[in-house]
């Protein structure tokens, strides 16, 4: 059993970087580093050491930080093989299947293209904790900017089948908004309605949605149920990526 340690740190105006620190060598990764001071600033804070950055994709605010944190650190950078051109500082490119050990903190690669085409996540199974940069988030999903609806099916269906205890430490403050979509799709879901209530709450009290777990994702989040019969009725389909194609394009004019 790895024990990691997590520190979610909001910049920008609603991303999340972490921390991932393994408790067994004291290694520290930071995931999609945005920028560099905050992540400096709370490694200062805490004591830790940066050792390395898992990179999940190339947008600039996940990647926007790679070269300074190095350039301060000496801090190794992994990222996406298929996506390794587009990843400044890259030393380790990593793809599906394959695993990485942060210390003794062993996470497994996931290949989740969609949002982009070279798209990654990272499942540390033993401490429950996934790192899906853009792929899932809470309640939502990402843009299709570079991928398919069938792509991004597939990717969701990989991570999906992951345990219910799962946290998903998702890159971004969405879940109100994503929220409301949902209900206009699947306003009969009364877990949905009640994770309303409850997200409403948190952010009321300036408090994070995120992590949620993958048991909430599946009962409530609409881009993992494209193939419920009940959300196909309410958008007219029954092929469960005809489906998920529906649901990506009205969210993206909600």
């Amino acid at each position: 059993m790895s024990h990691i340690d997590v520190e979610q740190i909001p910049v920008l105006k609603d991303n999340y970087v972490y921390l991932v620190r393994d408790r067994a060598s004291g290694n520290v990764a930071v995931v999609d580093p945005a920028v560099c001071e905050p992540v400096v600033e709370r490694l200062k804070a805490l004591g830790w050491q940066l050792t390395h950055i898992l990179n999940t994709h190339h947008h600039g605010d996940h990647v926007g930080g790679n070269l300074a944190l190095k350039a301060a650190t000496g801090c190794t950078i992994v990222g996406p093989r298929a996506d390794r051109d587009r990843i400044p500082g890259i030393d380790v490119m990593v793809g599906d299947g394959e695993t990485y050990l942060l210390g003794e903190a062993e996470a497994k690669v996931f290949d989740v293209p969609g949002h982009t085409r070279g798209h990654i996540a990272y499942w540390f199974a033993d401490a429950d904790a996934l790192f899906c940069g853009d792929t899932l988030f809470a309640c939502g999903c990402g843009r299709l900017f570079e991928g398919t609806p069938q792509q991004m099916w597939t990717s969701l269906g990989k991570l999906r089948r992951l345990p219910d205890a799962t946290r998903v430490y998702c890159a971004h403050e969405y879940t109100q908004s994503n929220i409301r979509f949902a209900l206009s799709v699947d306003g009969g879901n009364a877990a949905l309605q009640a994770r309303s209530r409850q997200v409403d709450a948190l952010r009321a009290e300036g408090k994070p949605t995120v992590p949620s777990t993958l048991a909430e994702e599946r009962a409530t989040n609409p881009f993992l149920r494209a193939d419920d019969p009940a959300l196909a009725a309410a958008v007219g389909g029954d092929d469960p990526v005809a489906v998920f194609a529906a649901v990506r394009k009205a969210k993206d004019v909600f």
